[in-house]
């Protein structure tokens, strides 16, 4: 019986693995449908700005936006002010951004959205909004690049998420591969087979005229996953704009970085409870990729635990001599050389995505290193979160307060 039950796991997650494996290799191709064509700047955007105690940062996410080459009668920047008890709106203020205070209690970033939507949903010359953390840098030609993405008939997209201090320590440096990963073969993969990315929680773009049709009702923890499966339900593409960059503030402390891939996973599993059923309804009767992707995404933190039980279960058949007959069973068998391959095939991957990004390998030597032990600590986060009802949205404290200039990436 036991040996069923390890089957079926295995099955699971062989599928699981050999899906993404597959759908990764798209990442090597260009996407042949919804090119995104060079437009002379003529769309309007608000530039919206969550801001909860951010005043170290906030400011140089202005100014750089503020520095943008893109024309500045063709955009506004806002700062929405909540839960704080820092000066971050009068930081915000002196960098030139116009603030708006949120003045109704709010739990999530998805209900800040809300509400900075509704301020600004009589403003009809707005064509889209634009979503940005304040702890970002925006390159220059952010905007350039998002007008010509709405131009080209994409009402959603996400850019690329780069990192500010990915060389920090290794905890920043893997937050950063974990990214570089992401937007290679995840977002640049979906865009080649499907035409569709996903939202990836900063520097992202949304039309206006779907926020006034549809609204943002977010529920979870992880507006940004939530978003994408709602688009995916609608059969709305979202655009993957890998020249339109944000900088990001990687976490580096350990504290930190649980706290946050805490609330990450407690999110997946709140989306996978609301939508799984009706992504993969979708998907049956569509044939929408989309949705399919999302579902496989909501169950991740399932899948790593099947995988964890799984671990667990072959420890116990050698110990006790149980025979198998799959080729994973087999690779576990052979010990330390099974480990080192999968190390070693890590290690691969990463050194390859720094290169494709122009990063030099010697500055996150130790994030190379250590990436597998990155990984391998969401699995107790995971296993946790299956038996958390809830979670408080907490505050990641961000402090560093590096400029566009000192980045190198002013126009």
């Amino acid at each position: 019986m036991l040996q069923v039950i390890y089957y079926i796991f295995f099955s699971i997650t062989l599928f699981y693995g050999l899906y993404y494996g597959f759908m990764g290799i798209f990442g090597f191709f260009k996407p042949k449908k919804f090119r995104i064509k060079p437009y002379l700047p003529q769309k309007k955007f608000a530039v919206i700005i969550p801001a909860r105690n951010e005043a170290d940062v906030v400011g140089h996410l202005v100014t750089s936006i503020l520095d943008s080459n893109y024309p500045r009668d063709l955009y506004e920047v806002y700062v929405a002010v909540n839960n704080t008890t820092d000066n971050s709106k009068e930081v915000a203020k002196k960098a030139g951004a116009k603030v708006i205070d949120v003045k109704v209690k709010v739990k999530s970033k998805g209900e800040v959205l809300r509400y900075v939507f509704a301020e600004l949903k009589k403003d009809k010359s707005i064509d889209a909004y634009i979503i940005f953390d304040a702890d970002n840098i925006m390159h220059p030609d952010f905007l350039n690049r998002m007008n010509d993405t709405l131009c080209s008939g994409y009402r959603v997209a996400q850019g690329f998420r780069d990192s500010k201090n990915i060389t920090d320590n290794w905890i920043s440096g893997s937050y950063s591969l974990f990214y570089y990963m992401q937007n290679f073969f995840f977002n640049k993969a979906r865009m080649t087979y499907s035409s569709s990315g996903s939202i990836n929680g900063t520097g992202f773009m949304v039309s206006k005229d779907k926020i006034d049709e549809e609204g943002f009702d977010t529920k979870t923890l992880t507006e940004d996953i939530e978003f994408t499966a709602q688009c995916s339900l609608k059969n709305e593409p979202i655009a993957f704009v890998e020249s339109a960059i944000t900088y990001d503030e990687q976490p580096v402390n350990f504290k930190a970085s649980w706290k946050q891939r805490t609330r990450w996973s407690v999110g997946c599993l709140q989306c996978m409870k609301i939508y799984s059923p009706k992504l993969l309804k979708h998907f049956l009767l569509e044939g929408n990729s989309a949705s399919f992707d999302m579902f496989m995404n909501f169950i991740a933190p399932v899948i790593q635990v099947i995988g964890l039980i799984e671990f667990f279960v072959l420890i116990l058949f050698r110990i006790f001599n149980v025979h198998l007959y799959d080729i994973f069973s087999t690779l576990f068998s052979s010990g330390i050389l099974f480990l080192a391959l999968t190390y070693i095939s890590g290690v691969i991957v990463s050194i390859f995505v720094i290169k494709y990004n122009r990063r030099k390998s010697k500055s996150v030597i130790s994030a190379i290193a250590l990436f597998a032990l990155f990984i391998l600590t969401w699995i107790p986060i995971n296993v946790l979160c299956l038996f958390k009802k809830d979670l408080k949205w907490e505050e990641i404290k961000h402090s560093r307060g590096i400029n566009a200039k000192e980045m190198g990436i002013q126009k």
